[in-house]
């Protein structure tokens, strides 16, 4: 999974390097890169997997051809996604497009999202972040566990 929060800044040549426990799990599950596109819930950039875009993609493609909605994800996610490979010393080379999205200039936040991972430039971030943890107590309820026990481990 992609857990925690590291900031790392561009250097002279525009690369990053991505935190080395998100290689590891990526690395584990045989890639070599991510995929990332820019968000259109935050000022942010979406990272992933090759499988989980893959998954994005199955959904897209289970609406109808016909139906406007395909048409909109397909754009806003797929003709947007940019497929990223680290180089020998595990950095990415993140594209004018995606830095102007999220506003990134000099350094940036890995934020683990657990199946995913997003990028942002760090004051948009701590914003992002008071606003989510007020409004995640406020709907602290609807977060639920679900059961994943053998016979009665956990109960």
């Amino acid at each position: 999974m992609f857990l925690s929060t590291y900031e790392n800044k561009i250097d002279k040549k525009g690369r990053v390097s991505v935190p080395s426990s998100y290689r590891s799990h990526l690395s584990n599950l045989g890639y070599n890169g991510i995929i990332c596109y820019p968000s259109f819930n935050n000022q942010s950039i979406e990272a992933c997997s090759q499988d989980r875009i893959e998954k994005l993609s199955a959904g897209i493609d289970s609406l109808s051809p016909f139906e406007e909605k395909r048409d909109f994800f397909a754009t806003s996610i797929l003709s947007e996604s940019i497929n990223l490979q680290f180089d020998g010393e595990g950095r990415i080379s993140l594209s004018t497009k995606l830095l102007k999205h999220a506003k990134i200039k000099n350094s940036m936040l890995f934020v683990g999202q657990g199946q995913t991972f997003q990028i942002w430039e760090p004051a948009a971030f701590e914003k992002f972040k008071v606003n989510a943890r007020r409004k995640a107590n406020i709907n602290r309820a609807s977060l639920k566990w679900e059961k994943h026990f053998n016979n009665n481990e956990g109960k």
